[in-house]
């Protein structure tokens, strides 16, 4: 069979299967082009989820009359004109292809006016090329595009489609994630004639919390706490939920870059590391995180739909932001909750060698029973230690400046109960004091570093020639985590050293897991991810158990620990450790007030 060139029509037919998925990638790209083109107020209309009509009508600096033919022809854009600035995208287009290729599955119409002209100029496609030259028509500045009967010349792609609802809904997601993304230009939505989404211009912090607070729901906004981070040439803005504020599934979580909603294996790991410890197994975090850097660093020109991006220095993006997200997640503290909405900026150091190396904690002992931390608090508050005392004393716990109040009893020695200014805290003794051991213990180990203890025989290990090659390049990692893996053969290498925490291991999945994360991400926390989940053990095991009864003062001191406390909100299983009860809470028990 002969090689012969496919026609243009077919071309776009074949490129609209990878942008046109479905009614959601038309609305997807044609706002894009709304934003690029500096719109501050779009208009959205839908007419049966899509598949009749799509048009989006914007503000922004129109389309000159001798461009519009040239707007529906496949590879023509006025973002960029040279291979420089393919690699500095600033723009949500670039590629060309999304009007040639919506023109070739529907019957699409453009009217569109630059401020300057003295009339609105417009040109329509019945599902194949522009039909004729552009004519004059009525129309205010801006662009409007009018999309109809999608898919009707491809029926097999049409039939594919789902309900009416469901099409609409992903539209519906679109424009939300799109109004995150542009917090100054205001979005309406309207479909079958009815409005159902329309958010103002947020032209002040105020108004932008309050936009998250409509488009996530309030529950997010007052569980999360606010990120502003700028180092080593990044900046990361937006949202993280507190540990508490966890997920079934990861449907609440938006992150982007430059202004582009993206979906990156590099991100997501790195924002799930920067939980763990704190997630109940099986949760997901929630977050609205915006990264900025220059453009010149990350290449947008991955796939069709400009959904994923790969990053020219991967390790550094997700040291910084796993550090940022991990940093403003330990800075939370009992009493701070409230507080959520204050924007955290959190110091951080970024890594060397392919480590993140945090900034090194002061050092404190680690005792592992509350009856033994007594004789460090000789005066837990200026006052007195106990609720009677601080009453005798003229000053009621309620008006104590401890956020988790003072003891007052133990409930079937499981649960401490306290008092605080704003009501009843019920506390999860095994899990608060496992939580104060973890984080010591924690700490003693990073002071020490890795202590290693060389293997009696050292172990050989089968991998291929390119993990050979990733083990000999990175021989230094290994040592930084406590390892000594050296290559002896074209496919050989051999342990010699591992971390004495991991002695009775199984060293060589650990180093061939190690390999995997380095081919996949460029980095790995495996052997410290194994050694935390040792700690993590040895803490469970080594705190106060249930049935135990404690004094007051072990209660207090216990509480006073626990104030002091990194992620001390849960246990190093992700249960919480503590719950508060307010006094409306305590009124609608017992019908106070009503």
């Amino acid at each position: 069979m002969r090689i012969r060139q496919l026609p243009p029509q077919l071309v776009n037919q074949i490129a609209a299967g990878e942008v046109i998925e479905r009614p959601s990638s038309v609305v997807k790209e044609l706002l894009e082009n709304s934003l690029d083109a500096g719109a501050y107020r779009i208009e959205v209309e839908i007419e049966a989820g899509g598949t009749k009509l799509i048009r989006v009508r914007d503000n922004g600096c129109g389309i000159h009359e001798n461009d519009l033919a040239l707007a529906l022809a496949s590879h023509a854009t006025s973002k960029i004109d040279s291979l420089e600035g393919l690699e500095r995208v600033a723009t949500l287009g670039f590629r060309g292809e999304a009007l040639a290729s919506i023109a070739s599955v529907s019957r699409l119409r453009i009217v569109s006016r630059e401020a300057a002209s003295a009339s609105a100029w417009e040109i329509d496609s019945g599902g194949v090329d522009a039909s004729g030259d552009p004519r004059p028509a009525p129309g205010p500045t801006g662009t409007t595009v009018e999309v109809r009967d999608l898919f009707f010349n491809t029926p097999a792609r049409r039939k594919f489609l789902r309900t009416e609802k469901t099409e609409f809904g992903h539209i519906d997601n679109v424009v939300r994630r799109l109004s995150m993304s542009r917090s100054p230009v205001g979005f309406t939505l309207r479909h079958n004639g009815r409005t159902l989404f329309q958010c103002k211009p947020s032209d002040n912090s105020q108004q932008r919390d309050r936009r998250v607070s409509d488009l996530l729901g309030k529950e997010f906004f007052d569980q999360s706490i606010a990120v502003d981070v700028d180092a080593a040439g990044f900046c990361l803005q937006g949202r993280i939920g507190l540990p508490t504020f966890s997920r079934s599934q990861a449907d609440l979580q938006y992150f982007f870059v430059n202004g582009r909603m993206v979906r990156d294996r590099v991100l997501t790991h790195a924002v799930r590391q920067a939980y763990q410890d704190v997630l109940y197994h099986g949760r997901h975090p929630a977050y609205l995180l915006y990264l900025e850097m220059d453009p010149a660093n990350v290449d947008v020109n991955v796939h069709p739909t400009k959904q994923e991006v790969r990053f020219r220095q991967s390790n550094l993006v997700h040291d910084f932001l796993f550090s940022s997200v991990h940093g403003a997640i330990r800075q939370v503290r009992p009493g701070q909750e409230e507080a959520a909405g204050i924007p955290v900026s959190t110091p951080i150091s970024l890594p060397v060698g392919g480590r993140t190396h945090s900034p090194p904690p002061q050092q404190r002992g680690m005792p592992l029973q509350v009856r033994e931390q007594i004789a460090a608090y000789a005066a837990l508050s200026e006052v007195a230690e106990r609720p009677e005392e601080a009453a005798s004393a003229g000053v009621s716990a309620a008006q104590t400046s401890h956020p988790l109040g003072y003891a007052l009893g133990q409930l079937h020695g499981v649960y401490i109960l306290a008092q605080n200014g704003e009501g009843l805290i019920l506390m999860d003794m095994h899990a608060a004091h496992e939580r104060i051991t973890y984080e010591r213990m924690k700490e003693a180990w990073q002071e020490e570093t890795f202590k290693t203890q060389p293997l009696l025989v050292p172990q050989n290990l089968r991998v291929s020639l390119g993990e050979a090659d990733l083990a000999e390049e990175s021989s230094e990692l290994f040592r930084q985590v406590g390892l000594e893996v050296d290559r002896v053969g074209e496919t050989s290498l051999v342990i010699r050293q591992i971390p004495a925490l991991l002695r009775g291991a199984d060293v060589e999945r650990l180093v061939r897991d190690v390999l995997s994360d380095l081919v996949e991400q460029g980095a790995s926390t495996r052997v410290e991810e194994r050694i935390r989940h040792l700690l993590a053990t040895m803490a469970c095991h080594g705190s106060v158990r249930a049935n135990r009864r404690l004094s007051l003062d072990e209660m207090n001191a216990l509480l006073r620990d626990m104030e002091r406390t990194e992620l001390s909100g849960q246990c190093n299983h992700g249960r919480p450790t503590w719950v508060q009860l307010d006094l409306n809470e305590l009124d609608r028990l017992f019908l106070r007030g009503r």
